[in-house]
């Protein structure tokens, strides 16, 4: 067999350095052509698809070379952008910056092919094929870069009115998740088309199986519809301490089925929408003041100069207190083992850790006052009088039946 190399040639046999190799000429095809004419010409001729296998192989090459540019000028871009987004407050460069750090492999690699096919000689047919999957691809980048800067969007508006109007926050996640679905249709009615499937016929035969759908998931609407109901009429927000039954925590998310609540104690309590708004719902976050109702009790030995000045102490020391207001304090009723009195202020904050130390200033200081004042707090007790009582005489019975003289 004979091996080329250059102008001169050798055999197998023959060693390579008793050859004469003389200077190529200079030729008008590129290297990449001088590579491919060293490989089998019938392999190379055979048809593929309406092109033949060097064109299609020309075509993967081309491909694969934009593609490898195509990535690496995107991770450079990408990487230099993020840390010029990081040095403004420009919400536009950030969007972008999201947007090129959402951009998938997969869409780069798709885009770099299609250039390989389009700019050698590919018959049309094949290349409208082709395109049509590319065009699937790019539309699910399009999905990703939409909801990507949807949801970019969303979190930076919760970031920014989550203290001082949880409500728009909670319309603002509902407006969200409708302008993703509406891109998820737009997008899939697009491709649809693109595949030559009929639209309107389509949309059509949906609307007549809807009712069905509709009753077969009627349970996942109605926790649709009530959480619009939330995003709507707002009966609480995200940041919302609620209290459902036996259940109470801030409100973390409402979503399209569940609203999900953080509870004191950690967990993660989860409630459908249409049964949480069946319930019974106590909403703190909504409270400008506490009402606060409390009693004490102090024994019955308690004189009565001292009972009547009690309510008088009490509403010092709650006036004493800031943000509070005073209402009352009576004596209220006589208990079993105390006189009690009962005791109404307001704290003017609806924070409970602020009502809690308000709280226990209070004790302290009637502990105090009531110590100054020699007088004595209640506790259940009982006390137990005994007496003691004459005996009765006894009467004897002699043997005889005749009765005797009483012993004493």
């Amino acid at each position: 067999m004979v091996w080329p190399l250059g102008n001169a040639y050798h055999t197998r046999d023959e060693p390579a350095w008793f050859v004469d190799v003389y200077p190529i000429e200079a030729r008008p095809t590129d290297l990449m052509d001088q590579m491919l004419q060293t490989i089998d010409q019938d392999i190379l001729g055979r048809m593929l698809w309406g092109a033949t296998a060097q064109e299609w192989l020309l075509a993967l090459l081309i491909g694969v070379t934009v593609s490898a540019g195509l990535i690496a000028l995107h991770r450079l871009v990408t990487w230099r952008f993020k840390r010029f987004a990081e040095r403004t407050a420009n919400i536009v460069d950030d969007i972008l910056s999201v947007v090129l750090e959402k951009t998938r492999l997969y869409f780069l690699i798709a885009v770099g092919l299609y250039l390989g096919i389009v700019l050698r000689a590919i018959p049309r047919e094949a290349t409208l094929l082709l395109g049509k999957v590319v065009l699937v691809l790019v539309l699910l980048q399009v999905i990703r870069w939409g909801s990507s800067v949807i949801t970019f969007y969303v979190s930076r508006y919760k970031e920014r009115m989550l203290e001082t109007d949880p409500g728009a926050v909670t319309t603002m996640q509902a407006v969200g998740f409708i302008g993703r679905m509406l891109l998820w249709i737009v997008v899939g009615l697009l491709a649809l088309q693109n595949f030559g499937i009929e639209v309107t016929a389509l949309v059509a035969s949906l609307g007549i199986g809807g009712i069905a759908v509709a009753l077969a998931v009627q349970n996942i609407l109605g926790d649709l519809f009530a959480s619009l109901s939330i995003v709507l009429d707002k009966p609480f927000v995200v940041g919302d301490f609620l209290i459902v039954d036996n259940y109470m925590g801030t409100v973390e998310n409402v979503g399209l089925k569940t609203t999900r609540i953080r509870s004191l104690s950690g967990e993660q309590i989860v409630f459908s929408n249409s049964d949480l708004l069946n319930s019974r719902l106590r909403n703190y976050k909504r409270m400008y003041e506490r009402r606060v109702v409390f009693g004490i009790g102090v024994v019955y030995q308690t004189p009565a100069r001292q009972l009547a000045r009690i309510p008088g102490m009490i509403r010092e020391i709650v006036e004493a207190q800031e943000q509070t207001r005073f209402d009352r304090a009576h004596f209220k009723a006589f208990g079993d083992f105390a006189l009690t009195f009962e005791v109404v202020y307001y704290v003017l904050s609806p924070d409970y850790t602020l009502y809690m130390d308000i709280q226990q200033a209070i004790n302290l200081a009637l502990y105090q006052r009531f110590e100054a004042e020699g007088i004595v707090f209640a506790y259940p007790t009982q006390t137990l009088y005994l007496t003691a009582e004459q005996a009765l005489p006894v009467q004897t019975q002699p043997a005889n039946g005749q009765a005797g003289t009483p012993e004493a």
